[in-house]
Formats: C-alpha cells, structure tokens, sequence
C-alpha cells in the first residue's frame, strides 16, 4: 500500500528516489524551491537541464540529481493562477500525476514533492493541496513501484493546509 506523507523541512534534503522540482518552462533555474533545487544540485543540474530545450506547463521531465541525496530530479511546470479559468486546476493535477507516472514507469520507489504553482505563480494554497492529493492518490493506482510520496512543505501554514486536506481525502 503507498504511503502519503507530510514533511515540514527543505526538499533539497530528504533521502527519496526522486524529488520534484516546481520548474519554470526553461528548467534553467529561477526562485524559490527551484532556485534552491539547482543550487543544492551543483552547476551539472544546469547543465542537462540546457540539454533538455524548456518543457511546457502542465508537463514533467526528468534529470540525474547530482549532489542532491535523491537519485533523480523530476523537473515540473505547474500553471500560473490566472482566476482558474484557464485550465490551471486540470494542469496542476497533470503536474503531480506526470512525475508519478516517471518514476513508476522507472520504478522508482519513493518521491517527494514541495508545493507546486503556490508561491509566485499564485495558486490558492488550499485549492492546490486538495488536486495534489487526489492527482497523486489517482496517479499511484498505476504507478505499482511507487510506495512513498512525501508533500515536502516549507512553512506551517502549509503544514496545517496538506494535514486538513489529507484528513477530508
């Protein structure tokens, strides 16, 4: 049976197979958990990513994760909130069930994701929690490898947001 779980710490530290990377289109690195992704990683994360040409919104593509603890790196895209007219809830199910569906096509084990589309990219917290909860528990029904998935969260509010949600799920 796959196991959720809830961690409050820095990403960039946790000893899983894979951890997820809230990308922007390019992959060359930007802000927040990404910035702090490819810092942690070293200059060869820049590197490969160069080598991959962008991926778009809603997608994921994977990378070696250098001197990160986890094995790989699962680059993904989630969707800027624009008043969720857009598709933005449909994209960022995608964002979560694509790095499941990687990791369980190379049977991976365990991966771990931070908050995705929710800082500068706007989506409301609560609203994000709930799709990524329930694209990961959909995405796992197919993902047989896949026996841990761990929502990394920086702060408590976040904390307090993914403990509710999991609750009501």
């Amino acid at each position: 049976m796959s196991k959720i779980e809830i961690y409050k710490g820095d990403i960039c530290t946790l000893k899983v197979d894979a951890i997820v990377n809230a990308a922007n289109t390019t992959l060359l690195g930007g802000g927040g958990v990404d910035g702090a992704i490819h810092r942690a990683a070293g200059p060869g994360l820049l590197e490969e990513c160069r080598t991959l040409k962008g991926c778009p919104t809603g997608q994921a593509k994977i990378t070696s994760a250098y001197n990160l603890p986890c094995k790989f790196v699962v680059h993904a895209v989630g969707p800027i909130w624009k008043g969720g007219n857009y598709g933005e809830e449909e994209l960022l199910a995608s964002v979560y069930k694509n790095p499941i569906r990687i990791a369980g096509n190379i049977k991976l084990e365990s991966i771990a994701f931070p908050n995705i589309s929710t800082g500068i990219y706007g989506f409301p917290k609560d609203l994000a929690a709930r799709i990524a909860i329930s694209a990961v528990t959909e995405g796992l029904k197919k993902a047989k490898t896949v026996n841990k998935v761990v929502f990394c969260v920086f702060d408590d509010e976040n904390l307090k947001i993914y403990r509710k949600a999991i609750e009501k799920d």
